[in-house]
């Protein structure tokens, strides 16, 4: 009976612990998609902690999430199988993210989707005009801003901003609006109960907590009546046997 109680007890723990791990699925407005583990919703789990780099916020029915050193990109979508996170920039300039997202700083558990090569962003006081085209969002009437491959020789008007490793360089097809900055991530390592975030005691919900602390009194107080159980049924087997024998007199043994 003891062992099938703390059997029972150990998964009433599991189960709340792994609750508490797995929150379920929200989204930020009506036509928004599931944010699921790793990703948590801030709103959601205000007082539960979690991983700082996938927490997400809701703005105007978007989903939004915050870079350390840079600020905010607009979650299009979460491929949660594949790994990838579709993300759009909302001033609508992709190579303004790509020259200030620094993603090999290690800050950030996340890295592009795609192959990545070293460009030169160049600030040049006249358009070197050409095959190589101007990126309109960081350009204005008297500087223009090109990316070029990091060996390419550097015009005279021209003077290096920074040299970055992205996926590709500016291109006039690609549509600021509506391309998506592509990432992927790296999960967290799990920990001995398999979660991928480690849990503690002071990480669980405050709905859990006291769960727990009354399953484990229960378990100490049913362990003591076992134990008083036991030690009553020893005494009244040795009152048992105490009777008996002064019930039936002792027989005497012949002698030899």
């Amino acid at each position: 009976m003891a062992a099938s109680f703390f059997f029972i007890l150990s998964l009433s723990v599991a189960y709340a612990l792994g609750s508490d791990a797995i929150p379920p699925p929200a989204k930020c407005g009506p036509k928004g998609f599931s944010i699921m583990p790793p990703f948590t919703l801030k709103t959601q789990h205000p007082h539960r902690p979690g991983d700082p780099n996938f927490e997400l916020s809701c703005r105007n029915n978007s989903t939004i999430i915050h870079f350390p050193f840079y600020g905010d990109l607009i979650v299009k979508s979460i491929s949660y199988d594949a790994r990838k996170l579709d993300l759009l920039d909302p001033r609508n300039c992709v190579h303004e993210v790509f020259l200030n997202l620094d993603l090999s700083l290690g800050l950030t558990p996340f890295h592009y989707l795609y192959l990545v090569k070293n460009y030169t962003y160049l600030n040049c006081s006249a358009s070197i005009g050409g095959p190589i085209p101007e990126i309109p969002c960081l350009s204005g009437p008297h500087h223009h801003v090109y990316t070029v491959e990091s060996y390419a020789e550097v015009p005279d008007s021209c003077s290096p901003i920074k040299t970055v490793a992205i996926p590709f360089s500016y291109s006039s097809y690609l549509s600021d609006s509506s391309f998506g900055l592509g990432l992927t991530w790296e999960l967290p390592k799990p920990d001995h109960f398999g979660f991928q975030v480690k849990r503690t005691w002071f990480h669980l919900a405050p709905e859990t907590v006291p769960v727990i602390v009354g399953l484990v009194l229960l378990a100490a107080m049913l362990k003591k009546m076992k134990i008083l159980y036991a030690t009553i049924m020893v005494s009244n087997e040795d009152k048992e046997n105490q009777f008996t024998k002064e019930l039936l007199p002792p027989h005497n043994l012949p002698q030899p």
